[in-house]
């Protein structure tokens, strides 16, 4: 058979190719300010957060479901402690315990976690899947847009604080759709008052919104979407694909974007 070969690629939804997400940790009271940033700019975070601290400074649980609507709430473990020192008991009873009060609070599986202290071990990560927990973010920095070889320890491109703005305009400028690129931003909102510098957020936030190449999603928005991407089972030929999963995947085939839907076969 002489048939041509052909170049099929994932795409995010919508045949893009470039995510932006962005995660911020503590739960504290600016998350309400820099919600309403994202919202303005149809930006999606996830906000990783302590269930089991109460203090003045930080947002009441019973305002978890309707502060973050259209956001994601993730795990920070219940009362943040170093967890690479800690009995694996309590480790497990921190995630756990966090998970069942974030749920009973919003209302649906919480499946992510960001490590308190950027503390970890591979000891905690082989435990995490057991925990129900899918992604964890880490606090080191890549300062690229490559997508994560491993989601439990997931690497943030920048802290809002680390050349955010130059790093955005880069992420805008690219061009090249035979990669998948994805900017990662982290931090904490309270930082923007200990730094006096909320315009670095309202700055990025009005340049990156509203670009119809860039997809905006939640952490655990995209590692569903990876997942379902990778359950697609191409016909040796590429000429077809069935997508098993309800949810719908986008590829390109020979420069065709086609959106592969839940539950059906595809010709290509």
């Amino acid at each position: 058979m002489n048939e041509q070969m052909r170049n099929i690629y994932i795409c995010f939804p919508g045949g893009k190719h470039k995510v932006l997400t962005m995660s911020f940790d503590d739960g504290r009271l600016e998350d309400r300010r820099l919600v309403d940033i994202f919202n303005r700019h149809g930006i999606k975070g996830t906000f990783h957060v302590n269930s089991a601290i109460h203090e003045e400074k930080r947002i009441p649980v019973t305002e978890y479901r309707r502060l973050y609507e259209g956001h994601e709430v993730s795990c920070h473990t219940c009362t943040h402690p170093t967890i690479a020192r800690c009995p694996m008991e309590q480790v497990v009873s921190q995630i756990l315990e966090d998970r069942k009060n974030l749920e009973a609070a919003v209302g649906y599986p919480v499946r992510g976690l960001s490590y308190p202290n950027g503390s970890y071990n591979e000891e905690i990560i082989k435990m995490l899947p057991a925990l129900g927990i899918r992604y964890s973010r880490t606090v080191e920095e890549t300062n690229g847009f490559a997508m994560p070889e491993d989601f439990l320890k997931w690497k943030a491109t920048c802290h809002y604080n680390h050349n955010l703005i130059k790093l955005g305009e880069t992420f805008a400028a690219l061009h090249k759709t035979q990669y998948l690129y994805m900017m990662y931003v982290w931090g904490h909102s309270y930082e923007f008052t200990d730094y006096n510098n909320w315009e670095v957020m309202e700055d990025f936030c009005n340049r990156m919104g509203g670009r119809e190449d860039i997809w905006y999603a939640s952490n655990i928005e995209i590692v569903d979407y990876m997942e379902a991407a990778e359950r697609l089972q191409f016909g040796a030929g590429g000429d077809m694909v069935y997508n098993p999963s309800a949810a719908s995947v986008w590829i390109e085939a020979d420069g065709v974007k086609k959106e592969a839907k839940g539950g059906q076969l595809t010709r290509l």
